[in-house]
């Protein structure tokens, strides 16, 4: 559920139905001082009064609830709202150090005139927020931000920077858009009397690790399940997406014999792409295709097997809903399939498990494991730089250098990362790449899983996300996470009775794409399309002779992460184009 807010005295009634207007859920409470959208609940406790709009879910509540129940509060229903709400009441800032789920949430009190927003700690619902005069507005969504009349989509060369040198990644807090910033994952922050301060409440911390390797292992497998098991809800149906990779299987394969024991079958659902059988090509990121090992965990598990297959055609005619979805260019067909699958899986389940976020954690990435990737001295899934510089317009250039700007970002995220003093060489960088994926790589992978899923308002729930995995795992030496030398082999290791040896054995494999031709050529016809608009309004931030460029070669590395070569650079510049003259950027 998307959640919004303002507090301004001046808002007035259209103002207000302009957000309301982006968002799929109604109502809202107003009052001189501020509004709130998105069915907000109220609760008056210990002489004040609390409002409260809530995005996300809270997981394995029972214990949170007694303990409410001890100290006089009473609850009406069971919603997970209804229990933020008297805990936010009963702990304020501090209850955030007692929740387990993904959330975004914003608090008015009315007596102190103070607003109180939230966000989880990995970062899997989003919150974004824009000062407005003396007051603010937020939102769940950027599109909802922007009808705000006083939030403006103005787009200045850091922005520019952000789309073009770093994009479809961003910096932690940016907006992309001038003025627009994010609540940071681990983050809450305050606004009070026309003040905003933002606080850290959590990031991974470096702990000893004395537990032998039997130990360890137990201890992940214990924490894989109870974060599973946890996020199942009672009712039936549930889903969970399945590639035949380690990630996805194990989660159904949990959650196959949860339910068999409840006299139920668990529903997977599949992505492939036509005549991928026929023009599959492996690569150094992608060894193998999917079908043949999503077949041997369809007849492993028992399970209902539901397939979705896209056509080149399909993922060109989803490239403006999908930049739509996002409210910014994303990550080409690797977006536009998710969204298409999610459109899909909706038909048949309201909630389903995504294997999303075990390889920032367990270390199954390649930049984790080949040296000369691991040691590079910047951000490992995008070493082209020097090559997108090429597509900054020299207005771009003269007001940010292009190295400094994506250097001083890495270095920063660098300083961050906490480490234990003494550490090795190798496992201090293994701990600085766990933090520059948790909050750049990671965070482009939630944001494509829940604006693609929210879309359709389909839940996706991601386990392996659990904080707790994620503190856990952190502390745990390389050594023992490359278990047998192979990616996620602490893993692989726990959870070995769970799954067949072809899978359990089976080397990682990323998010499918495409490989037919046709979709090159379809992306290259729309792109000379495009380079006959002698006004098309990418050109204010990219050279023509760039584009054209895209036309007759490829990049030495992926434009960013493992599946963005040439055909995907090109998607991302016409969803570049798409989302200028969509959002009517202003280029300040």
């Amino acid at each position: 559920m998307w959640i919004a807010g303002i507090v301004d005295q001046n808002t007035q009634e259209a103002v207000l139905q302009r957000l309301q207007d982006t968002m799929p859920c109604k109502g809202n409470w107003k009052n001189a001082e501020a509004a709130l959208l998105s069915q907000p609940i109220e609760l008056s406790w210990a002489g004040e009064r609390y409002i409260m709009t809530m995005d996300g879910e809270l997981y394995q509540t029972t214990a949170l609830r007694k303990e409410l129940i001890t100290l006089g509060h009473t609850f009406a229903g069971h919603t997970h709202g209804e229990l933020l709400l008297h805990a936010y009441a009963q702990w304020k800032e501090a209850v955030l150090q007692k929740l387990n789920g993904v959330f975004a949430f914003a608090v008015w009190e009315v007596g102190q005139k103070r607003l109180f927003l939230a966000r989880d700690r990995i970062g899997v619902k989003p919150l974004f927020y824009a000062q407005v005069g003396s007051g603010l507005v937020f939102a769940s969504r950027i599109k909802t931000l922007l009808a705000h009349p006083a939030v403006r989509p103005e787009l200045d060369a850091a922005g520019a920077g952000e789309l073009l040198l770093l994009g479809p990644g961003r910096t932690p807090g940016s907006g992309v858009f001038r003025n627009i910033r994010e609540v940071e994952p681990g983050c809450f922050a305050a606004f009070q009397e026309n003040k905003l301060s933002v606080f850290r409440y959590w990031r991974l911390t470096d702990r000893e690790h004395t537990q032998s390797f039997p130990e360890t292992v137990e201890a992940v497998r214990e924490l894989v399940l109870d974060a599973v098991h946890g996020q199942m809800p009672e009712e039936a149906p549930l889903g969970s997406f399945l590639s035949g990779g380690l990630d996805s299987s194990l989660i159904a394969s949990i959650c196959s014999k949860t339910l068999a024991d409840r006299g139920e079958r668990l529903q997977t659902f599949s992505v492939d792409y036509e005549d991928n059988d026929k023009y599959f090509q492996a690569g150094l990121f992608q060894p193998n295709s999917d079908p043949a090992y999503i077949r041997t965990m369809q007849e492993y598990l028992s399970s209902d097997q539901h397939w979705s297959v896209l056509s080149p055609e399909d993922l060109m005619a989803g490239v403006e809903a999908a930049t739509i979805a996002r409210d910014l260019p994303g990550m080409a067909d690797v977006d536009i399939s998710l969204y298409l699958f999610c459109r899909d899986v909706k038909d048949a389940v309201n909630v389903t498990f995504s294997g999303e976020c075990a390889d920032e954690i367990f270390g199954g990435y390649p930049w984790y494991r080949d040296p000369a990737i691991r040691n590079f001295d910047g951000f490992p899934w995008a070493q082209t730089t020097r090559e997108r510089t090429a597509f900054l317009q020299p207005w771009i250039t003269e007001r940010i250098e292009p190295e400094f700007f994506v250097y001083d970002r890495y270095r920063q995220t660098l300083r961050q990362s906490d480490i234990l003093p003494g550490t090795d060489p190798t496992n201090t960088r293994i701990k600085q790449l766990v933090n520059l994926n948790f909050r750049w790589f990671m965070q482009t992978l939630l944001d494509r899983n829940d604006r693609m899923s929210g879309a359709w308002d389909l839940t996706v729930r991601v386990p392996l996300c659990d904080y707790r995995i994620a503190e856990y795992l952190y502390g745990v030496p390389w050594e023992m996470k490359n278990h047998g030398g192979r990616e996620k082999g602490l893993l692989r290791e726990a959870v070995r009775d769970l799954l067949p040896d072809r899978i359990l054995h089976r080397k990682k494999s990323p998010y499918p794409k495409t490989h037919h031709p046709r979709f090159l050529a379809l992306a290259e016809e729309r792109l000379r399309k495009l380079l006959e608009n002698d006004q098309a309004p990418i050109y204010q931030l990219v050279p023509r002779s760039a584009l054209e460029g895209l036309l007759r070669q490829d990049f030495p590395w992926p434009w960013y992460g493992q599946l963005m070569r040439r055909p995907q650079t090109i998607v991302y510049m016409l969803q570049l184009d798409y989302w200028l003259s969509h959002y009517r950027v202003q280029v300040v």
